[in-house]
């Protein structure tokens, strides 16, 4: 593991219980030891199906550690939501990007490679290799 603070994941869905269950899935894949910090911003406030754009920023904020931190989304109007909470400039920390990759490869390919000590740039490059996985 390196030294100094680690980039922060944020895992964005429309259902809560499955924020948790990627969340989950990822930190276990990524071995033993420490890993990245990372947060579920999953539903709406009240446990509804939605994004939560309090509930994100809340999630951001808890995994920030000054190394940056990936967000990665689910569906279209999660997207939606951190691209206008990036656009505010002011609801997620500085160093906050967006990350196109599959969501749960992604994850996954996010938490390891920044439990590894990997920068943000190295992290949302790993995220986004995901897409290339072959399942056939």
């Amino acid at each position: 593991m390196a030294d100094g603070p680690l980039v922060g994941i944020v895992l964005v869905s429309h259902s809560g219980p499955v924020a948790e269950a990627v969340a989950a899935l990822a930190t276990g894949l990524a071995g033993g030891g420490g890993t990245a910090p990372v947060a579920a911003a999953g539903g709406t406030a009240d446990g509804g199906l939605g994004t939560s754009a309090e509930l994100i920023s809340a999630a951001a904020a808890r995994v920030d550690g000054g190394a940056g931190v990936a967000v990665l989304t689910d569906l279209g109007s999660a997207v939606l939501t951190v691209k206008a909470l990036i656009a505010e400039g002011d609801e997620l920390p500085d160093c906050t990007r967006l990350v196109d990759a599959p969501f749960v490869e992604g994850a996954v390919a996010a938490v390891v490679s920044a439990s590894a000590g990997a920068d943000l740039a190295s992290v949302e490059a790993a995220a986004a290799e995901a897409y290339t996985y072959r399942k056939v």
